[in-house]
């Protein structure tokens, strides 16, 4: 088997070849192994050195189909699962989906599914929902499509914006409780006030719903769609169930285990006499992962900083009992 590289007569600096002879008794072993193997590890190398992009719909061109529905910025968040403060059998889980999910394009293709995976990340905010998403897109090596439904006007037009994102990416919507009235269908109907406007078009649940597991759901592969939510209660069910979100990620207040995450990060320091009594108040007080980080950053020196947080915490604690107590 021998290969020649060669450059074609036009274009020559951009243009390159290769010509590849062999026996034609191994033609069955280069078209059905070398081949296959090579565009395997071409496709790899790109998505390695690919530059993960960021695209947010372009309000002025949202009606228009195609590519010009979104524009992008070159994506450089620096989060990553190792530096996310959550437990750590939370982590090894939302790894292990991730890997899995990932691998398994014949098995959704064998057992007639979209090859599409849902996460749903709630909690209260500052709890790292954006910097989880920001991670698994780093992780993964994915482009983020921000998808604001506030800015789109009708199911058709969500459906030629949702055709025109790429495979290999992660469509979020953040705050879905607050991007649209998505109202739980079983619950009391409400008066309807006659003198708030009406939008002549606007984007519908079940409009919503068909897109994320309805025929237009299989239009592309291997596609992350992730919700964020500060209230989870207020979603209608039918949005939850799986197939839809497959996986629900509580996104909590800051565990003793996120704070040696946080301490690491921001202090470079895995262990101080301060840390455990941090610990220790943390199991009785309320403080989201971007409270502490705000405290820790406040000083280099880990004494100090750890000092500072550690007054913050007595003071939320105080606040707490005062609370209680009124």
């Amino acid at each position: 088997m021998l290969c020649n590289t060669g450059q074609s007569t036009k274009m020559q600096s951009e243009i390159r070849y290769f010509n590849l002879t062999f026996h034609k008794q191994h033609k069955d072993k280069v078209l059905n192994s070398y081949f296959p193997y090579i565009l395997r590890k071409s496709k790899s190398a790109q998505e390695e050195n690919k530059t993960l992009k960021l695209y947010s719909l372009n309000r002025d061109h949202a009606r228009r189909f195609g590519l010009d529905s979104w524009h992008w910025i070159t994506f450089n968040h620096p989060a990553t699962l190792d530096t996310l403060a959550m437990e750590a059998e939370l982590k090894k889980m939302i790894i292990e989906d991730l890997e899995r999910f990932v691998k398994r394009k014949d098995y959704y293709r064998r057992v007639g599914k979209a090859w599409k995976r849902g996460y749903l990340l709630y909690g209260p905010p500052g709890t790292g929902k954006s910097s989880l998403i920001a991670a698994m897109s780093n992780y993964l090596n994915f482009d983020i499509y921000d998808l604001e439904l506030s800015a789109v006007h009708s199911n058709s037009e969500l459906r030629r914006v949702l055709l025109s994102t790429g495979n290999r990416s992660i469509l979020v919507v953040e705050d879905i409780d607050c991007s649209l009235e998505l109202e739980d269908r079983q619950a009391q109907p409400t008066t309807v006030n006659v003198l708030k406007p009406l939008r002549p078009m606007q984007v519908t649940l079940s409009g919503l719903l068909n897109f994320l597991d309805g025929l237009w759901s299989s239009c592309g592969d291997e596609r992350i769609i992730v919700f964020t939510t500060n209230h989870k209660d207020r979603l209608d069910p039918a949005v939850l169930r799986p197939g839809r979100m497959d996986v629900h990620i509580y996104m909590s207040y800051c565990t003793p285990c996120g704070f040696d995450t946080l301490a690491a990060n921001y202090l470079g320091i895995t262990d101080h006499p301060l840390i455990y009594e941090i610990k220790e108040i943390m199991q009785n007080v309320r403080v989201t992962p971007a409270d502490v980080g705000e405290q820790l950053l406040k000083n280099e020196d880990p004494e100090i900083a750890l000092k500072g947080l550690l007054q913050f915490l007595n003071a939320k604690l105080i606040e707490g009992c005062e609370s209680q107590a009124s």
